[in-house]
């Protein structure tokens, strides 16, 4: 083992594995533990201490010490394979599904609606099979905001770390006060509603308290809740659809009155699907947790890649058959949708759909599910932050005094657990006449937050794929390699970019901004494409205080071995040439299950 590596002080127990490659020096990934003693009480207060760890060698270069950080993080790894697959699967269906997704059907219509998630399910997959072969490889502290740093640019990885950590941030207040509001579907007063909010807010923070384990198990239990809900809907709707209960609906709310899109002119249908794009990326906010959960994964080379394949399919269906439904059972002109993303449970789609054709006590078990749903993400939103916080720390962009690094023995990043749950507060701005405007701003905060999180993950991959290939090294030392190809990762970049493209136009040109006054059409603006010019302000101050004008990490210096837990690469090749083989033994449809699922 090199001096270099990390050493658990005296009292402590290390476990290890060594990454290894030719002409590379080992770098280790310790597994922190410590001996109990004592009663239950006092090992439950020892729990809260740090793991105390040796500073790393002075002489280290930055690149090399950010990449040994990260990669010996001391989190537990506690998450199971039936964890990750509810976690990305939960962190994705949330408000964004149940109630943001009647916004857009009142902006865009039925037929733009389903473009809109459409193409972003393209993109989707992309980049879920892009982050799927990086956190196979790379399990570390941070996931894919440490690939920024460490596969395309420091001040690219400081502008990624943040915008993730924001992003989390305003979205924990804003699903605690969207389950407050929630309650109101059954005439709970307005007075009780801080109750609602304190009574969410502490079980979200209790659960979090529990460590990795206890986030995963809660996870687990409120997707499959969130699954069977949208399960049953879906079964639900095609009885309704097919006039199984009352008279044949079929493609009725796609045709005159009421139209498949939104708008008389051709510009105005195609703004309004553009529209689309800012909702579809709030609600398939968090689909990209099963990489960040990598480093607290006990095997990611046998979970994750199932994970991931897995998680787009399930998303996808769930999304679009839902999505289809909801433009075949509620008409866009519906006024009970809500005109912005902004949480009413009243004005949910799915109870609308419900409510309109009759159906008695379903809407009551939706409105359920949705206070769960936003449950789920707010528990998603403190688990997220508080590792971005910790990986941020690590990477040396936050100082030294906020101690953002902290982990306890129990491994829980505890000061970004802190952080997080203190700006969670916010969430009683509920008893608030200003709540509106609040909830308007901090989603303005997180609108395009995810596709910059998304096409910074496409950049990393296609990065990494550069580096391998000017190191002269191949895809077959990969214990998972993307079923999309980097062609997969440039496509997705390129859609991303050009969403931002569009959605720029509809930001500064809103439909009707010709009869709209100067401060709407700003306002309109930055509450659309807030996120983008913070992102491009941390990116550019970074580079301007470091004084750092490169655009990318030279490919042939990246480090591309920190942070494996692969003891040694020859075996690994040996061993996926001996799985591909079994696999091209199998009958085709296990083949094509196998490349799918």
């Amino acid at each position: 083992m090199s001096d270099i590596e990390k050493q658990v002080k005296s009292g402590y127990e290390e476990t290890s594995s060594t990454v290894s490659h030719t002409g590379v020096n080992p770098v280790s990934s310790p597994i922190y533990s410590y001996k109990t003693s004592g009663s239950k009480w006092q090992n439950f207060r020892d729990s809260f201490k740090r793991v105390e760890i040796e500073e790393l060698d002075p002489n280290l270069t930055e690149a090399e010490r950010v990449a040994i950080a990260t990669a010996n993080s001391p989190l537990k790894r506690h998450l199971k394979n039936r964890h990750l697959q509810m976690i990305a699967i939960g962190g994705a269906i949330g408000t964004g599904l149940f109630v943001g997704s009647g916004s857009s059907l009142r902006t865009a219509g039925p037929a733009g609606l389903l473009i809109g998630y459409g193409i972003s399910s393209t993109f989707i997959l992309c980049m879920i099979c892009a982050l799927g072969e990086l956190a196979v490889e790379f399990p570390v502290s941070g996931g894919f905001t440490t690939y920024c740093t460490r596969f395309v640019d420091e001040s690219f990885g400081f502008a990624a770390n943040l915008n993730y950590a924001i992003q989390w941030l305003v979205v924990l207040p804003l699903e605690i006060v969207a389950a407050s509001i929630t309650v109101n579907y059954w005439g709970t007063p307005k007075k009780y509603r801080d109750g609602f909010v304190a009574l969410f807010y502490v079980v979200i923070v209790v659960i979090n308290l529990f460590g990795v384990k206890g986030y995963g198990e809660a996870e687990f239990v409120f997707s499959i809740i969130k699954v069977t809900c949208v399960i049953g809907f879906i079964i639900c709707g095609i009885c309704l659809v097919c006039g199984v209960r009352g008279g044949y609906i079929g493609g009725t709310y796609w045709h005159a009155p009421y139209g498949a899109f939104v708008g008389d002119t051709p510009g105005a249908r195609f703004k309004g699907t553009m529209s689309v794009f800012t909702s579809a990326a709030f609600a398939f906010a968090g689909s990209e947790l099963v990489g960040l959960a990598s480093a607290e994964t006990a095997n990611p080379r046998k979970t994750l890649p199932s994970a991931c394949k897995q998680v787009f399919w399930r998303i996808t269906i769930f999304y679009i058959v839902s999505l289809t439904l909801i433009g075949l059972l509620v008409s866009h002109k519906d006024s009970r949708l809500i005109g912005s993303s902004s949480v009413d449970a009243a004005a949910s789609p799915f109870v609308i759909a419900l409510v309109s054709h009759g159906i008695k006590g379903l809407p009551s078990v939706v409105n359920v599910v949705i206070c769960i749903a936003v449950l789920s993400v707010g528990n998603s939103a403190v688990y997220a932050c508080s590792r971005t916080l910790s990986a941020f720390s690590e990477q040396g962009y936050a100082p030294k005094w906020m101690n953002l690094e902290y982990v306890d023995r129990a491994g829980r990043p505890l000061v970004g657990i802190i952080i997080t749950s203190v700006f969670g507060l916010l969430c009683f701005i509920a008893a608030s006449d200003k709540e509106g405007d609040v909830f308007n701003w901090l989603m303005a905060l997180s609108g395009l937050s995810s596709l910059f999180t998304w096409g910074g993950i496409c950049l990393c991959h296609i990065r990494f794929r550069r580096a391998l290939s000017a190191q002269g090294r191949a895809t077959d030392e990969l214990s998972f390699a993307s079923p999309v190809g980097v062609g997969g990762s440039y496509y997705g970049l390129f859609v991303i970019i050009l969403v931002f493209i569009a959605e720029f136009w509809v930001a500064a040109w809103p439909t009707g901004y010709k009869e709209m006054t100067t401060g709407a059409i700003v306002e309109n603006f930055f509450e659309i494409y807030l996120s983008f010019p913070i992102v491009l302000v941390c990116y550019l101050g970074h580079k301007i205080y470091k004084r750092n004008w490169t655009i990318f990490i030279p490919a042939s210096d990246m480090d591309i071995d920190t942070g494996r837990r692969e003891v040694d690469l020859e075996q690994l090749k040996a061993d996926i040439a001996q799985e591909k083989a079994e696999i091209a033994a199998k009958p085709i449809y296990k083949r094509v299950w196998h490349l799918l699922c």
